[in-house]
C-alpha cells in the first residue's frame, strides 16, 4: 500500500483551485477550474483538491452515519487489489464502504475511517 496524496475537501472549489495554482504556483497535473477535482504537484508532493459535496455524494448515506459532514481532508492510498483489502479490513475497522468502481475516474475505491473519524480512501486503477 502506498500513500499517494492528501486530498483537501473544500466548499469553494474554484477559489481553492486558483489559490493553489495561481497564488502558490503549484503545477496542475490533473483537472481544471471546472472539474471539481484537481491534482497539484509541488516539490515532488501531490495535493488533491476536491469539492466536499462531491465526496459526500460519493459516500452516500453511510458517510453521514459514520463520520462528520465536516471532513476537511482525506488520506489516499493506492493498493494492488481493493476487494482483497476490503475483505481483510472489514473485520478490523469500524466503518468501511464496499468497493465501488468510479469508471469516470478509472479507479475502484473503498473508504474507511481511523479511530478518530478521519477519512481514508483505498483505490486501484481499473484502466
Amino acid at each position: 500500500m502506498d500513500l499517494t496524496h492528501v486530498r483537501l475537501l473544500v466548499d469553494d472549489y474554484v477559489t481553492c483551485f486558483h489559490f493553489y495554482r495561481d497564488t502558490l504556483g503549484f503545477e496542475v497535473t490533473w483537472g481544471d477550474e471546472n472539474s471539481n477535482y484537481a491534482d497539484f504537484r509541488f516539490q515532488g508532493v501531490t495535493l488533491g483538491v476536491f469539492e466536499r459535496k462531491q465526496m459526500v455524494e460519493a459516500l452516500g448515506d453511510v458517510y453521514a452515519k459514520s463520520g462528520s459532514r465536516e471532513d476537511r481532508a482525506a488520506l489516499i492510498f493506492k493498493v494492488d487489489d481493493v476487494e482483497d483489502m476490503y475483505e481483510e479490513w472489514k473485520r478490523k475497522v469500524t466503518f468501511i464502504t464496499e468497493p465501488v468502481e468510479q469508471k469516470d475516474w478509472g479507479i475502484k475505491v473503498a473508504h474507511f475511517r481511523d479511530p478518530d473519524g478521519n477519512l481514508l480512501e483505498i483505490y486501484e486503477s481499473i484502466r
